[in-house]
């Protein structure tokens, strides 16, 4: 991203939030790990193919085929859909340790000031972890649902994989796998990602004092090839990300070769099995808590995008689409095709907002 950039735009790439919820769905179907990453591998060669386009024609072809209303709704249903997630899969394991950890996050996120704020959601983690390691030395353990929907009697902090996983290693790499179900699940985060990377390098010109609007092709271009090359070996996709352009604003370090070597750093923990097995021993009680968060937070970024193009949700041409759309995505619901092919959620909503704002535009009064 860097290089493509010629180092104009300073930013650290990490994996967009919007993708959790497209592998949460394709999970759901019985894809694998494989399934992912080829379907947000074509995710990434759409996001570079937009690139190419703004490139040539400018950002006026993005806002004709993805206006304020459209983007705000198609994050929202993003945001909104991982709801389900949190409720039936992370805050049953442990109802009271997600409730304080929500309590404690949304407090540092509302309270603290300066790079604390910026760090709350992790500040939050490493809460939930303490307060479960103390959790279950004081009340030992917790009859509840496990990671694996099954109901037993468990460790909130189950540390046994840390104390196994070797100091150094090397990632496992798969190749990606292509299904059409699965890629029309994943493609609708393309617009969210256009949608990031304007909000992202136009808020970094803002920063920087240097407008970066003729740069907003290739950043997207880069951003669509380095998830290509992440997710061809089994990595997640990425994009540029909120929390370190926070980060930026707060440090008022902008210089890329500070980023080269968080890079450098990144690397190298990618490199240490033992602290990846400290990552993934996080409880879910824990997860319940901050992506109650988070999720919403997601999902709010879309009325904000309204709010500051000010779109008027008395005009029924913004409101019906809008309405249709993101009550599919969240709620669910399904459009069966045949026995092996059906769009629901994500992929549906999307759809019936993009389709169904351009076409009722066409028929409607002026």
């Amino acid at each position: 991203f860097l290089l493509a950039t010629r180092g104009r735009v300073p930013s650290y790439l990490g994996c967009s939030l919007s993708f959790v919820g497209v592998a949460a769905v394709i999970r759901a179907q019985g894809g694998t790990s494989a399934t992912v990453t080829g379907a947000v591998f074509v995710v990434g060669v759409a996001l570079f193919l937009v690139g190419l386009a703004v490139q040539r024609f400018g950002a006026r072809i993005i806002h004709a085929a993805m206006p304020p209303i459209v983007t705000g709704a198609v994050v929202m249903l993003i945001g909104f859909n991982l709801a389900p997630v949190t409720a039936s899969t992370y805050w049953p394991q442990d109802q009271w340790t997600a409730l304080l950890t929500m309590l404690v996050t949304g407090a540092a996120v509302v309270c603290l000031r300066g790079f604390w704020s910026r760090v709350a959601i992790f500040l939050g983690l490493v809460f939930g972890y303490v307060i479960s390691w103390v959790f279950d030395r004081i009340f030992g353990r917790i009859h509840s649902m496990d990671a694996s929907g099954k109901v037993t009697d468990h460790w909130r902090l189950d540390l046994s994989a840390v104390g196994n996983a070797d100091w150094v290693g090397l990632p496992t790499f798969h190749g990606p796998t292509f299904q059409w179900s699965a890629i029309l699940v994943a493609l609708p985060v393309v617009i969210a990602l256009v949608a990031e990377n304007a909000g992202h390098v136009k808020a970094v010109g803002e920063m920087t004092g240097d407008p970066l609007d003729d740069k907003l092709g290739t950043a997207i271009s880069a951003d669509g090839v380095a998830s290509m090359l992440s997710t061809a070996v089994g990595g997640p996709p990425n994009t540029t990300y909120s929390e370190n352009i926070g980060v930026m604003a707060a440090t008022r370090v902008y210089s890329t070769a500070a980023y080269w070597a968080a890079a450098g750093f990144a690397l190298l923990f990618g490199l240490c099995p033992k602290f990846g097995a400290v990552v993934a021993a996080i409880p879910g009680g824990v997860l319940g808590g901050i992506t109650v968060i988070l999720y919403g937070m997601i999902g709010l970024l879309g009325a904000q995008i309204w709010l500051n193009a000010r779109v008027d949700l008395r005009n029924p041409l913004n409101l019906v689409p809008a309405a249709a759309g993101i009550i599919i995505g969240i709620g669910g619901v399904s459009l069966k095709f045949s026995d092996n092919f059906s769009l629901n959620g994500i992929a549906l909503g999307t759809i019936v907002v993009i389709t169904g704002y351009h076409a009722l535009r066409a028929m409607a009064p002026a």
